[in-house]
């Protein structure tokens, strides 16, 4: 499945025309592991000891098939009106009680089309830089130093005049084995968010959002079996929808 998704809600339209999004739209990018190693290899992280791999269920003998320490988990999902309705629900509770967001957490906000599957990567190599050892002279190390202070809009603009990310993302999106939709496709929406362990809790990274959510406390050890937690949640919005893949960012055996 191929991410084809839009940056904004489907009721946020009309307040975005005041806002920066931006008009851009690239291909999307298939759910695919060995699309996403190629892609992450060239962007300038090497795949030698951590790669991109299909979870195939989650149950808990499936979830134990996965090599340990995950260090991020990527999710397609179909946006449909009852998650929408959803996530709205969500947000007014954070607005409500408020939550903890550690400074340490990169996240950004996605402002092109169909970019959801590299914001996504970004997310899930910003959040593990230390293991991942991004190289600095190269496509997404350039990237990470350039917006390291910046915030989750700056960084988005950022990516949107990032002619090397953006050359890789359209190369990597041909290479899937399905026909990737057109640009300008609006249907099916599908869209990749990212779920990692930073500072012993977990995040939910979505570029569609305004901040990154906070779902409680983890750990590198426990980090699938809690987002997986919360992915049975999504899952459970639309029971009748199979229009799921998760893959998890785990060390290459």
């Amino acid at each position: 499945m191929a991410a084809c998704c839009n940056e904004q809600s489907r009721g946020e339209e009309e307040s975005n025309k005041e806002t920066d999004v931006s008009s851009a739209c690239w291909l999307p990018l298939e759910s695919n592991p060995e699309v996403m190693n190629k892609y992450v290899n060239k962007l300038g992280v090497l795949t030698d000891t951590f790669k991109f791999t299909d979870i195939y269920g989650l149950d808990e003998e499936l979830l134990g098939m996965v090599p340990r320490p995950v260090l991020a988990v990527l999710v397609l999902f179909p946006i449909t009106d009852a998650y929408e309705e959803f996530r709205s629900a969500q947000e007014e509770l954070i607005t409500l009680n408020g939550q903890r967001v550690t400074p340490d957490v990169y996240y950004m906000k996605q402002t092109v089309g169909n970019a959801c599957g590299t914001v996504a990567i970004i997310h899930s190599i910003a959040n593990n830089t230390k293991i991942l050892s991004p190289d600095p002279k190269k496509a997404i190390g350039k990237f990470l130093e350039k917006t390291k202070s910046m915030s989750p809009k700056e960084r988005a603009k950022c990516l949107e005049i990032d002619q090397g990310i953006m050359t890789l993302h359209e190369q990597s999106a041909e290479e899937g084995q399905t026909e990737p939709p057109s640009r300008e496709e609006p249907e099916p929406c599908l869209h990749f968010i990212t779920y990692v362990c930073v500072d012993n809790e977990l995040y939910e990274l979505d570029g569609r959002r305004h901040y990154p959510v906070n779902h409680g406390k983890s750990s590198p050890d426990t980090l699938l079996e809690d987002a997986s937690r919360v992915i049975k949640k999504l899952m459970a919005i639309d029971p009748n929808d199979v229009r799921f893949n998760v893959v998890a960012l785990a060390p290459s055996c």
